[in-house]
């Protein structure tokens, strides 16, 4: 019996969408006929449980080239297929070949949700494929049967003769272009890498009879020659080490995965067993590296982990799985819950992943806490590397991970030998203490020697060095931290004086209200403000800034690609208890007081790290200066 049956018109439309546009990588052919034959024993199995007829079987998936007739075979011993199978699923798109749902594929590829039917996957073959020849046998059907189809406008459809079931799928391989070269895929190379990529988990094994070079010995054992042998070898590892139980995974077993998964010489610092049953249920592996990526600081850095639905690989870096300030992260994530588009390329409800996402990101906030109390120096070793990822999420999206967050910095302080969490500086405060005090600078001995610390050293009282550009952004979003306020040290009022010492400073301000009038008058432009300081003690002069844009955040904006000209509202206060204070009131007395104020502001911007803006007038009047003070 042999029958030619057209194509139905929407089954003929796929095949044109699947060659043309739908699947963007021709390779995965292979991973998507490995997985319908592993569906297929699958089914034989799950069937074999409950039906005595049809007896055990040892399964297996088994592959061969034939490079002189240029085909692919793939075949298992799984359900295989009767004749209105093979034409309900080979000869239309499986239970769905309407109008509707291919006028729902062309509008849109990605939202259309097929890719558990069978013999979608099927259609992949045509792409590398001039002619596909189906041979199958139903443990339910006395016949068996051949598909044959070149992906036009027909198939024809043959009774044949096959004692075993399952089914055998073979390939005739498209003609060489210069655009392709479908050669490739008759080497064993290729289909070894093809398979260890795409399907090195699928739980049957995959076989295929490959060339191995061995040696050979003389008596002496002496080493002869290299013979080459064809062996019949298992390409896929067939368990993945997600699925085990966390008891069965040893620490070794992870960081010896991990460092062949991700090329790395190097265990990594982190390593997550994650499994999830529920509502959605999945298998994770987590990994952070020793190691920073060289290219993690980089625009061309992806971050993402890999994807495997039902131990099928799908895609490398899936970005949704990870949020950007955990982007360091590498691992994988294995669930069979998943709806995929017709490729398996692309995810259809973004909803699963977002909730994938979440309880990823829970479980290493988690995993880090846990290190932060328990062995100290390897979250410290961590945050030296990956710290100031950990502020930005702070800082990101308007701090919604702040309260998630905060709880993992650690900071350097002036009063500390190692760093303390903002938990540890609330519990070590002084009981009349206010605020959180955090300075910026490049180190512990920069931030030391600030002026501005002048009051908090007399009080003893203790502050954060904050030394990332990104630190100060991240204070501001976090704002306060149980019931005190985070200040900086640079801007407003410390609100550390006593009533009697604001008494005493009103009324000096008070006394000098001209004085600091014609200060502030002849730096007008350069200085909102001129006030008495409430924070300068041994100190003549520093400069401030006024709630908001904070001198810090100035510099880091104004580095930035195309960054706009950010400036902070400069105050210059100065120490009434000083001598400079009264030799400047005597210069105002003289009427000299022009010279010296520009002078005291250009020591103060020094001090603060700013450029002064004249360096040669800057020098002229401090030599004019010095010659007048040695006469």
């Amino acid at each position: 019996m042999s029958e030619t049956k057209k194509f139905k018109t929407e089954t003929k439309r796929l095949l044109d969408l699947m060659i043309n546009s739908i699947y963007t990588n021709k390779e995965i052919f292979l991973r998507e006929l490995i997985s319908n034959a592993s569906d297929a024993i699958d089914k034989y199995h799950y069937l074999s449980l409950t039906n005595d007829k049809l007896e055990s079987k040892d399964y297996e998936i088994r592959l061969s080239l034939d490079k002189e007739n240029r085909t692919i075979t793939i075949s298992d011993n799984g359900i295989g297929m009767t004749h209105d199978e093979l034409v309900d699923h080979l000869g239309t798109i499986a239970k769905s070949g309407s109008l509707e749902f291919m006028k729902k594929l062309e509008e849109n590829k990605n939202e259309v949700d097929i890719i558990g039917q069978f013999g979608v996957g099927f259609y992949s073959a045509f792409m590398v494929a001039k002619k596909v020849l189906v041979k199958t046998k139903s443990p339910f059907d006395d016949k068996a049967y051949s598909f044959e189809s070149e992906g036009t406008d027909s198939y024809k459809l043959d009774e044949i003769e096959k004692n075993e079931t399952g089914t055998e799928i073979t390939l005739y391989l498209r003609d060489n272009t210069d655009d392709e070269n479908y050669d490739t895929y008759l080497e064993q190379y290729k289909v070894e890498k093809l398979v260890k990529k795409y399907s090195d988990y699928v739980r049957y094994p995959i076989k295929m009879m490959c060339k191995r070079m061995n040696p050979t010995y003389d008596e002496e054992g002496k080493f002869k020659e290299s013979v080459e042998t064809m062996e019949d070898t298992t390409l896929n590892s067939m368990i993945p080490l997600w699925k085990k139980n966390k008891s069965e995974v040893s620490e070794e077993e992870l960081n010896s995965f991990y460092k062949q998964k991700f090329n790395d010489y190097e265990d990594p610092l982190f390593s997550m067993h994650i499994n999830v049953e529920g509502n959605l249920t999945y298998n994770a592996l987590i990994f952070i590296p020793k190691k920073v990526p060289y290219d993690l600081y980089s625009d061309q850095y992806e971050k993402g982990l890999q994807l495997y639905t039902k131990g099928v690989f799908i895609m490398d870096k899936c970005k949704e799985l990870i949020p950007d300030y955990l982007k360091f992260t590498k691992g994988l994530v294995d669930s069979s819950d998943l709806s995929l588009n017709i490729s398996r390329e692309i995810l259809q409800q973004n909803k699963q992943l977002t909730n994938i996402s979440k309880n990823i990101e829970k479980k290493i906030i988690t995993e880090l806490s846990k290190t932060l109390k328990n062995d100290f120096d390897k979250y410290l070793e961590f945050f030296k590397s990956y710290g100031v990822y950990i502020k930005y999420g702070i800082y990101e999206n308007f701090g919604e991970k702040k309260d998630d967050l905060k709880d993992l910095l650690i900071y350097n302080t002036i009063n500390e030998d190692k760093m303390i969490t903002l938990k540890e500086y609330v519990n070590h405060m002084k009981d009349n203490q206010k605020y959180i005090y955090y300075a910026s600078g490049s180190n512990k001995e920069a931030v030391l020697s600030m002026p501005q610390l002048d009051l908090l050293k007399k009080k003893n009282y203790d502050c954060l060095i904050l030394t990332d550009g990104v630190d100060e952004f991240t204070m501001s979003v976090l704002g306060k931290y149980e019931d005190f306020e985070l200040k900086n040290i640079n801007q407003g009022d410390l609100d550390i004086l006593d009533d009697s010492e604001k008494d005493e400073l009103k009324q000096k301000e008070e006394d000098n209200k001209d004085f600091l009038g014609e200060l502030k008058k002849e730096l007008e432009g350069k200085v909102t403000d001129v006030i008495l300081s409430k924070r300068l003690v041994d100190s003549p002069v520093c400069l401030t800034s006024k709630d908001g844009l904070s001198f810090e955040m100035q510099k880091v904006l104004n580095a930035m690609p195309n960054g706009s000209d950010a400036k902070a509202e400069k105050v210059l206060e100065i120490n009434p208890n000083h001598e400079l204070f009264n030799a400047l009131k005597k210069a105002y007395e003289n009427k000299e007081l022009a010279d010296y104020a520009d002078l005291l502001y250009n020591q103060a911007l020094l001090m603060e790290g700013f450029p002064i803006e004249n360096p040669v007038e800057f020098s002229n009047k401090m030599c004019n200066l010095m010659i007048k003070t040695i006469k």
